[in-house]
């Protein structure tokens, strides 16, 4: 049988509403990782105690 290419394709980057996915590069044994990257859903503010009745 032949043997599997340590290289492979380029990816372009996956671009959704919040998330970007990015392609890493190869390692020694050939793996391919993805690199994902999220924006924020909501605003975080700081919290502030509530006045005493």
């Amino acid at each position: 049988m032949s043997e599997q290419k340590k290289e492979r394709p380029k990816v372009p980057d996956g671009k959704s509403r919040y998330v970007v996915t990015r392609q890493m590069e190869a390692n020694e044994k050939g793996f391919v990782g993805y690199e994902t990257i999220w924006e924020p859903f909501q605003k975080e503010v700081e919290y502030e105690t509530p006045k005493r009745p």
